[in-house]
């Protein structure tokens, strides 16, 4: 009886394993990317404490509409002109 957990006749389990070259990159690129989350992970969380925040924040420059928000927004009808 074969379920579909079996291995078909005659394939081996690392036939699917690509060039020493591409699984090496992949290690490093993977190393790398923990060595970022590992950085990351060591810095202190943002502060959730109401006292913390600046109650005023003043604006800073202008608020600008780009063409192409300005043509998804005309086409959803909010008419941003």
């Amino acid at each position: 009886m074969s379920t579909s957990t079996d291995r078909p006749e005659g394939r081996l389990t690392h036939a699917d394993l690509g060039t020493l070259a591409s699984m090496t990159a992949d290690a490093q690129a993977a190393s790398r990317a923990l060595h970022l989350l590992d950085a990351a992970a060591r810095r202190p969380a943002p502060s959730l404490a109401y006292d913390d925040y600046p109650r005023e924040v003043a604006k800073t420059g202008e608020v600008r509409v780009d063409v192409a928000a300005q043509r998804i927004a005309n086409a959803l009808e909010l008419h941003l002109d």
